[in-house]
């Protein structure tokens, strides 16, 4: 398992975006040289985990949960079929393109060890919008991207450290539990497998975390008034 490109950002304009001021960080390019990796801080203040990567939408985007977005090659080597177009590394706005490593499989609670001293753990599914579809110019991209389910990972900064293409990815933690970053996604979009979202835990993204008690209370409440 390997890491192929390490991909920054930086703002550009996109009639697309959602920030207020029109810029985006997701045109992502392999960095030529190591990137540091922290975590940033709180969603709506802290952006990438990656130095020099930009996060324009700071309510939707970024913070300790989403510190580092990952795709695998293999995925976008099928989406390349589909789409009858290259899609080269960064182009799903992703900071690590990996091979070898079963991405949006991959567990909530997973952990990665890439180069000698970061490590990251998994915490949901990318959910897709209309800024990812502006960048693809893809009609239908939100709805096909969502069918597909192959979402990518997002993840949290455990342990700091730089990291380069080459460097080795090692699955260090596995938790026991088979909550998966693409089931993390699909409860989003229907809200009735969010129960299946609670043996994740506290490594679960806290904004799913939080929708699947609150779902689970409802049904709970639901059935006691019934």
């Amino acid at each position: 398992m390997q890491l192929l490109t390490v991909n920054l950002g930086t703002p550009r304009y996109s009639a697309h975006s959602s920030a207020p001021d029109g810029l985006t960080g997701i045109d992502k390019r392999p960095a030529a040289g190591p990137v540091r990796v922290t975590d940033p801080g709180p969603k709506g203040t802290g952006g990438s985990g990656l130095a020099g990567d930009a996060v324009c939408d700071l309510r939707h985007h970024g913070g300790s949960d989403q510190a580092v977005y990952a795709y695998a090659r293999e995925e976008l080597d099928a989406w390349e079929e589909k789409l009858g177009k290259p899609l080269p590394n960064g182009i799903f706005g992703e900071n690590l393109t990996t091979r070898g490593v079963v991405v949006s499989e991959a567990l909530v609670g997973e952990r990665w060890r890439i180069g000698p001293d970061l490590v990251l753990e998994v915490t949901d599914g990318r959910i897709p919008c209309r800024t990812f579809a502006g960048h693809l110019t893809e009609e239908h991209w939100v709805k096909r991207f969502s069918e597909e389910a192959a979402t990518g990972a997002y993840l949290r900064v455990v342990t700091p450290g730089s990291v380069r293409a080459g460097d080795p990815v090692e699955i260090v933690h596995r938790p026991d539990h088979t909550v998966t970053a693409a089931l993390a996604f699909r409860a989003f979009t229907d809200r009735s497998l969010l129960p299946s979202l609670l043996p994740a835990g506290e490594a679960l993204h806290a904004e799913a975390l939080a929708a699947a008690r609150e779902y689970v209370a409802e049904q709970e409440l639901r059935g006691a008034v019934g």
